[in-house]
């Protein structure tokens, strides 16, 4: 232990290795890391990659690679970027702790975020943190998002499927699903799009099918009598001399015959 403590960045192996491992041979070694303070002296220990590289005259060179700033991290390290996975999750955890401030990095300046319950989406950062500001106000730190399933493998895209839990139990009608698109802006992974689709606490079941079966139907009664009743609109203001404006129900009937003959 003493002697690999005390190894340099360099040294020639005494003896040749066996032919068959010259230019094979891989190792990990610590090297000392001294600096001076006045008259006082510090010791840290950096760990080094070594590659023994072997000729004719040197039959073993040690050479350091992958130098590391003054503070003894590896410089690639720190540019290195979450995953979308690891920002969703960081997004969640945040809500959960009630902790605003680590959740506002991870929102982009220009996100738009949809809850489907809502009329209307929330567009900008400070529009998104002043909802979740309310919602955190509004519930207790014991009801918690719970993920139960997440994807990772897109580096842009995110979709998610979760449950709320109060004091670790399942909570009623509050399973919910989520997407969430991503960007890399100024070096940070950030969240530019999210839509909430939440469990209604009402489900009528086939009893919503009915409905829409029923309406279905109506709407494609009304539709195909649009020819109908436009031919007959359109003969008797030529009968009459009135070919326009019309009146504002008819203009309506007119868009709707326009949009269900594009479809």
């Amino acid at each position: 232990m003493l002697m690999v403590l005390n190894s340099c960045f360099f040294y020639i192996s005494p003896s040749p290795p066996l032919p068959h491992l010259a230019n094979k041979i891989r190792l990990n070694s610590v090297s000392p890391c001294i600096s001076n303070t006045g008259d006082s002296r510090t010791r840290g220990w950096v760990p080094r990659t070594v590659v023994r590289a072997s000729s004719s005259e040197n039959p073993a060179v040690a050479v350091a690679l992958s130098p590391t700033s003054a503070d003894g991290h590896d410089e690639e390290e720190e540019d290195v970027i979450e995953s979308a996975a690891d920002v969703v999750r960081n997004f969640y955890a945040g809500i959960n702790a009630h902790d605003l401030t680590s959740v506002e990095d991870l929102i982009a300046e220009n996100c738009v975020y949809e809850d489907l319950i809502f009329p209307r989406p929330f567009v900008g950062r400070k529009e998104i943190l002043q909802f979740f500001k309310k919602f955190i106000d509004y519930v207790s730190i014991d009801l918690q998002f719970v993920i139960d399933d997440l994807s990772a493998e897109d580096s842009s895209a995110v979709g998610v499927t979760w449950h709320l839990e109060w004091k670790k139990k399942p909570f009623p009608f509050s399973k919910g699903c989520s997407f969430y698109r991503l960007e890399v802006k100024n070096q940070k992974r950030q969240i530019i799009y999210g839509r909430d689709s939440v469990e209604p606490a009402i489900k009528p079941g086939e009893t919503a099918l009915g409905v829409m079966a029923c309406w279905g139907e109506a709407v494609a009664y009304v539709l195909s009598h649009l020819t109908l009743l436009m031919t007959l609109i359109h003969d008797m203001s030529r009968l009459t001399g009135q070919g326009g404006p019309w009146p504002p129900t008819l203009e309506l009937l007119a868009s709707l015959y326009n949009s269900s003959s594009c479809l």
